[in-house]
C-alpha cells in the first residue's frame, strides 16, 4: 500500500535503502499484471505468518530458522513491494493505502513477536518488551508524519529492511553456535534473550529520545501564544466578564 501523499514528505535514509530502491524499481518493471498492490500486502502478511510458526516449530527442530529466514524475504517482498508498485504504476490510493499500510505492519509484527516468544529461544516477557518497543516507535511515526507532513520510516540510519538482515544474521548465527547462556555475576541470561532485551532498551530510548527533540523543535515552530485574557478577569459566580 502507499502512503506517500498521505504526507508531504517521505523519508527513507537507511543504510540500505539505495540498493532496497534499485531493487524494487526492478522487480516493479517485470510484475506481472495481474499482480497488484492488495495481493503484495497479503503476501507479506503471509510471510510474517510463516516466520511466527517457523519460531514456534523451532521448538521440535531448529532447522525451521531456515523457515523463518525464508518468511522474512517473503514478508520483506510484499511489504516493500506493494506501495512501490502502487507508485510506479501511478495507481495510489493515498488514505485507504496509508490505513491498511500500517493496520497490516502493526499486526504482521505483533504475530512475529508473539511466534519468538513462543520459540525456544526468547522468553516471551522479553519479546513483548521487544514488541512494546516497536509499536511505540510506530505510534510516534504516526502522530509525528500527522503534526509535521513528515512520513520518516527510519531512526538512526535503521529501518525495517536493516531489522531483516540483522535477524537473518542473528538466525544463523544461533543456528550454528547455539543458545549460550551468558552470566554476569549472580545473574544469568541466555544469549538471545540479551539480543531481545537490548533492542527492547533501544526502541524505548529511540522513542524518549526523539519525542524530547520533536518536543524542543515544536515549541520554537509552534510558540505558545499569548493569554489574550491575561488583562481580564472573571466573576466565577456569573457567566459575564468583569472587566
Amino acid at each position: 500500500m502507499d502512503n506517500s501523499k498521505t504526507a508531504d514528505v517521505r523519508i527513507n535514509d537507511t543504510f540500505l535503502a539505495p540498493l532496497e530502491r534499485q531493487a524494487l524499481q526492478w522487480f516493479c518493471k517485470h510484475m506481472p499484471a495481474r499482480a497488484t498492490p492488495d495481493l503484495l500486502t497479503v503476501i507479506g502478511i503471509l510471510g510474517g505468518i510463516v516466520m511466527a510458526a517457523a519460531y514456534w516449530l523451532c521448538n521440535v527442530n531448529k532447522n525451521f530458522l531456515w523457515i523463518v529466514d525464508l518468511g522474512l524475504l517473503i514478508n520483506w517482498y510484499g511489504d516493500s513491494l506493494d506501495g512501490s508498485l502502487a507508485r510506479y504504476r501511478k495507481i495510489e490510493r493515498f488514505k485507504y493505502g496509508y490505513f491498511v499500510d500500517h493496520t497490516v505492519d502493526i499486526t504482521t509484527q505483533t504475530i512475529v513477536l508473539l511466534g519468538l516468544g513462543a520459540s525456544p529461544f526468547v522468553q516471551f516477557s522479553y519479546a513483548l518488551l521487544a514488541l512494546v518497543g516497536y509499536l511505540l516507535l510506530g505510534i510516534l511515526t504516526y502522530i509525528n508524519t500527522a503534526v509535521s507532513g513528515v512520513y520518516k520510516i527510519s531512526y538512526g540510519k535503521i529501518g525495517p529492511t536493516e531489522v531483516r538482515v540483522f535477524l537473518v544474521v542473528l538466525n544463523t548465527i544461533f543456528y550454528v553456535a547455539g543458545n549460550p547462556l551468558i552470566r554476569m555475576g549472580s545473574v544469568s541470561i541466555f544469549s538471545f534473550d540479551a539480543i531481545v532485551l537490548c533492542i527492547a532498551i533501544a526502541f524505548f530510548l529511540n522513542f524518549l529520545g526523539f519525542t524530547w527533540l520533536r518536543m524542543r523543535e515544536l515549541n520554537v515552530e509552534d510558540p505558545p501564544k499569548a493569554n489574550a485574557l491575561q488583562s481580564q478577569s472573571y466573576d466565577p459566580r456569573v457567566s459575564r466578564k468583569v472587566v
